[in-house]
């Protein structure tokens, strides 16, 4: 299992070791002490699975109470996947980082608490696992613009299929 660090410190790519003959394939999406090792050291305490078709966009949500770290990756399909760095105080703050996750690279996302996420299905379906690190409270959650210029978030679809709150995000300049 490889850990890579993205632009943002904390947000990690996790490459795991993918063991494959005439079967299949077998590989560990989770080992806390390898997890550990590279500074993910966290219980993940709900999973989530969503199935969406292309063009649609989930996000960029975030829990500012009982913040949720979030561990994603893709069985299905291909996705783009951003994080957004929202920590008030935050030298990075605004800005972000996207990694293609797919079911062909089998590269899962890492994404701490204090970041916003979000995705963009780019396949003709794409199902998305994710672990989450404290569970959903829905009167917590916020929603960041995901078009919001000051982010200069170059998404890869120009009229994504939003859900109704996620059209109602807020600008940045909200969470500073």
């Amino acid at each position: 299992m490889k850990f890579v660090e993205t632009s943002l410190p904390g947000v990690m790519v996790v490459e795991p070791t993918v063991f494959g003959d005439a079967r299949g394939f077998f590989f560990e999406v989770h080992h806390a002490e390898k997890y550990a090792a590279a500074g993910i050291d966290r219980a993940f305490v709900q999973s989530n699975h969503s199935r969406s078709s292309k063009g649609t966009l989930r996000g960029l949500h975030i829990q500012v109470e009982h913040a949720q770290g979030k561990l994603v990756r893709v069985i299905r399909g291909t996705i783009w996947d951003v994080a957004v760095d929202v920590r008030k105080g935050s030298s990075h703050f605004g800005r972000s980082v996207a990694v293609e996750l797919s079911e062909e690279n089998q590269k899962l996302l890492w994404v701490p608490e204090g970041f916003a996420h979000g995705f963009v299905v780019t396949s003709e379906s794409a199902d998305v696992l994710y672990s989450c690190t404290d569970l959903y409270h829905p009167e917590h959650e916020r929603v960041l613009a995901w078009n919001d210029p000051e982010l200069g978030i170059p998404w890869p679809v120009k009229d994504p299929m939003l859900s109704a709150r996620d059209t109602k995000g807020s600008p940045l300049s909200s969470f500073r």
